[in-house]
């Protein structure tokens, strides 16, 4: 299963924080991919920085045609929405590892036809929140955890420690 993360409504001047932490949760939670809607030079080489040093084979990318992007996805497309199915109601399919999966977030707000174009707008809650966090949720729950061990084999790497904090430069 491949995994990638579509991100909507990037602003330069307001998004290259949030638009940079969603590919760097993308990376470390088990993503594949990150496709923005606009090309933010800024944004794609600050996670490529991460991925030269600390490893993996996580990419970003852009599209000037994201309906498209949606409409041709081979796989399910899901939409990380408030306004969603909540991810204890969902149905099995919306993490179902059977299937690649574009998880769709937006900035600003969406436009409406997103919900139409996706198989399945999900909530990790009916409030307002962090599309940030509802990325990691989802992921999480996606591999049940087990995204968290993964080893990514990179120029530094962390060795766990109770107390302090111990990085290796191999």
């Amino acid at each position: 299963m491949r995994v990638e993360v579509l991100r909507l409504g990037h602003r330069f001047a307001r998004d290259k924080r949030i638009s940079t932490h969603i590919g760097l949760v993308s990376r470390a939670f088990g993503a594949d991919k990150l496709v923005m809607d606009v090309h933010d030079p800024h944004v794609e080489e600050s996670i490529k920085r991460v991925v030269d040093e600390w490893g993996g084979d996580f990419t970003v990318d852009s599209t000037s045609n994201w309906r498209k992007y949606i409409s041709d996805y081979k796989g399910d497309s899901i939409h990380l929405t408030m306004y969603g199915i909540n991810i204890n109601q969902s149905s099995g399919s919306s993490l179902s590892t059977k299937k690649n999966k574009l998880i769709v977030l937006g900035g600003k707000k969406v436009p409406s036809d997103v919900y139409q174009l996706v198989d399945l707008n999900i909530s990790i809650g009916n409030q307002p929140h962090s599309e940030v966090a509802a990325l990691a949720i989802y992921l999480d729950r996606l591999y049940a955890g087990v995204e968290l061990e993964h080893e990514f084999k990179g120029r530094k790497r962390i060795i766990p420690m109770e107390r302090g904090k111990n990085v290796v430069l191999d």
